[in-house]
């Protein structure tokens, strides 16, 4: 019969991942203390949890919620990381990687699904929620802004034609 602490960390592990956007599974081995800590702080100040859990308990919890092939890419010691959002614990991990080479995307669960590392390392190069907002913004602001520019245009230049006018029929006057 299993202990009620092990039933307790299983059920942990699956609620994490089903209520996370994504949960990234990382290598760390070699990695000093000074280091984890810097990585721990960085991840908490995204909101983002950071856990060592036993693999043989996140292989149970995996299989609970359908996702066994996640657990192939768990080798090792590994720590997991919860997020509700996917592209900030990206980021943070990937900046890390090119710094300390004891720290490595392995895999991963995103909405659901099982992601490679490389669909990981691809979503840490997006640009953040509010660049993509921006972006949309600007994309959709930028016909509004040449139609303004054209209306105005109308009465601008019918001004400049009327101000020609005068000014030739007052040398036209002045001639005469």
């Amino acid at each position: 019969m299993a202990r009620p602490e092990k039933v307790a960390t299983v059920t942990e592990i699956r609620e994490r991942i089903e209520n996370s956007e994504i949960a990234i599974l990382t290598k760390y081995v070699g990695i000093n203390v000074e280091n984890v800590s810097e990585l721990r702080k960085q991840l908490r100040e995204a909101d983002v949890e950071y856990k060592v859990y036993k693999n043989t308990l996140a292989r149970r919890a995996l299989a609970e919620v359908g996702l066994e092939e996640v657990a192939d890419v768990m080798d090792g010691p590994t720590a997991w990381a919860f997020s509700k959002d996917t592209v900030g614990p990206t980021k943070i991990l990937n900046d890390f990687m090119k710094t300390s080479k004891f720290v490595q995307m392995s895999g991963g669960i995103l909405s659901g699904k099982a992601v490679s590392s490389e669909q990981l390392k691809a979503l840490a190069s997006l640009p953040s929620r509010d660049q993509l907002l921006g972006q949309v913004a600007g994309t959709v602001a930028a016909p509004l802004r040449n139609f303004v520019g054209v209306i105005s245009a109308v009465p601008r230049n019918l001004v400049n034609v009327l101000e020609a006018l005068r000014k030739q029929k007052e040398e036209g006057a002045e001639a005469a």
